[in-house]
């Protein structure tokens, strides 16, 4: 569902990546093969296994980011689909969420979670019965590496990812990605700690945004439809501001 902080230091490989299906050691990438390193490769594995800990020693409802419902994404879901309930919809770092729950209750069935864990995935396809959960592609993937479908996306969603990118290269990967997956006209809601939100979450460094800055991450493509801050109530009894910024591509 996270990332780990990548840092580019003389002889230390990169630290951020998210996973790409599988631990291969060549990403694909559309038309060419990406080679990725023995010892990128490693810190790959070791991004995951930080998330596959996560997901196997705590409850679902015990991690600081666990919300019963998101409301304000959802209304901002429906918001920019309106009535077409078959809007592909994709929600980066989904992981265990109630969000694809909620999806499918209302009727949506072009879904796609993409989650650097498969435990986290196991444990939101496992809710479902087994038609529903046939109906959405589990994507166990690294949103900062190629390989999404281009095009392919009326919504892409992200409730806590985004935040996770320290490093400038990791972000704008994530940016082209968003740019080439999401359909022209379509829709980008991201969710970030706010400026006045946590340092650090599960441990990891983050990054906070007002919406100013949060857009200019994305750049000029991304129209800025709205903005909201939310205060999020963790399990633990403590809050956490998060930001909302409703875009649209162009």
């Amino acid at each position: 569902m996270r990332y780990l902080r990548r840092e580019r230091r003389q002889g230390t490989p990169p630290r951020g990546r998210k996973l790409q299906s599988g631990l291969d050691s060549l990403v694909h990438c559309h038309s060419h093969i990406k080679t990725v390193s023995a010892s990128e490769k490693r810190y790959i594995e070791i991004v995951q296994q930080h998330w596959e800990t996560v997901y196997e020693t705590k409850a679902t409802d015990q991690v600081s980011w666990f919300r019963p419902h998101l409301e304000t994404s959802l209304s901002l879901i429906e918001r920019a689909t309106g009535s077409n309930r078959a809007a592909s919809i994709i929600d980066v770092g989904g992981g265990a969420s109630t969000l694809v729950d909620d999806l499918l209750e209302r009727g949506y069935r072009k879904l796609t979670v993409l989650d650097i864990s498969h435990v986290a995935l196991d444990l939101a396809r496992k809710r479902q019965p087994d038609a529903l959960a046939k109906a959405v592609s589990w994507l166990h993937a690294d949103v900062t590496q190629p390989g999404l479908a281009i095009h392919a996306y009326d919504v892409w969603h992200d409730r806590a990812v985004f935040h996770f990118l320290t490093s400038p290269e990791d972000r704008l990967a994530y940016v082209r990605n968003v740019a080439g997956a999401v359909k022209p006209g379509g829709h980008v809601i991201v969710s970030t700690f706010g400026p006045k939100g946590p340092t650090k979450c599960s441990g990891l460094d983050v990054m906070r945004y007002d919406a100013a800055g949060l857009h200019e991450e994305f750049g000029p493509r991304f129209r800025l439809v709205e903005s909201s801050r939310e205060i999020h109530a963790t399990p633990f009894g403590t809050t956490q501001q998060f930001l909302y910024c409703y875009c649209t591509l162009g």
